[in-house]
């Protein structure tokens, strides 16, 4: 079994930055692509960024982003810490949630649908004050 921990979530004020970041732990990892989740407060749980495996490497050319978070966040692997990240910039209150990372064993669904995903960490909050 693939367990992540998140961590790296705070609080912080309107245009701050934080990077957040999900180890795999247990196991060496191997996933066909990962994913960062959110969900606010009375908001459904989100698709925020994700990233696939390519060339033997997390690949920076084959990433998803919300529109809400395009321009602003960045989705990175790294395979050798069995670690990756999202780097928040200019955050706003609306990015307030808590937000899980998730891995994706089989390519049979596109890793930019939420339905790919099929382990989950417990989750990190970010609060964003105004």
């Amino acid at each position: 079994q693939v367990h992540l921990v998140e961590s790296g979530g705070g609080l912080v004020q309107a245009g701050d930055s934080l990077r957040l970041s999900c180890a795999a732990a247990g196991r060496t990892f191997s996933s066909y692509a990962m994913g960062w989740f959110r969900q606010a407060p009375g908001k459904e749980r989100e698709l925020v960024a994700a990233i696939r495996w390519s060339g033997g490497r997390w690949s920076g050319g084959s990433t998803y982003y919300a529109d809400s978070v395009r321009g602003r966040f960045t989705i990175s692997g790294d395979s050798a810490k069995n670690t990756v990240y999202l780097q928040m910039n200019s955050l706003k209150p609306d990015d307030t949630a808590v937000y899980y990372c998730a891995a994706a064993a089989s390519t049979r669904i596109s890793y930019s649908s939420g339905g790919a995903y099929d382990y989950w960490g417990q989750g990190t909050q970010v609060t964003v004050s105004s």
